[in-house]
């Protein structure tokens, strides 16, 4: 199983702009997270550094520039994400959280459909695996 990962509110706005397009040097970043987060030029760059440190981005140096690229995967970090939600709010039941939007009527026939089919798959998935166990 891939290693936990870990992405803050703030972080999540460096994050999106480096999985959009990659890499980005601070200055590119900049003007981008003023646009999303409202931040300034210092608090881009201390985000920055601080995901650095902590290994969500890297940098390649071209001359005295750095370019910023992710170091995590979109889907390892929804995953993850995901699995966190559902624990914390539906204590890990996903019946649970999709009765909480059927009773909300949150659902419409598009989101219906895309349920039935990724629940079809699903159902796929679980009857090739218990098909090599035998």
């Amino acid at each position: 199983m891939k290693e936990e990962v870990k992405v803050t509110n703030s972080e999540w706005y460096v994050m999106n702009c480096l999985w959009e397009k990659r890499p980005l040097s601070l200055m590119q970043l900049v003007p981008l997270l003023k646009e999303s987060a409202g931040w300034s030029k210092s608090t881009s760059a201390t985000m920055v550094r601080r995901m650095t440190e902590k290994e969500l981005i890297g940098y390649e140096e071209n001359g005295k520039t750095k370019y910023f690229f992710p170091k995590v995967d979109k889907q390892d970090v929804v995953v993850q994400e995901t699995r966190d939600f559902l624990q914390r709010i539906y204590d890990g039941s996903v019946g649970m959280m999709m009765s909480a939007l059927v009773r909300q009527d949150d659902l419409s026939s598009e989101d219906i459909q895309e349920l039935q089919e990724i629940l079809k798959a699903a159902e796929k998935k679980t009857q090739k695996k218990q098909k090599k166990k035998k």
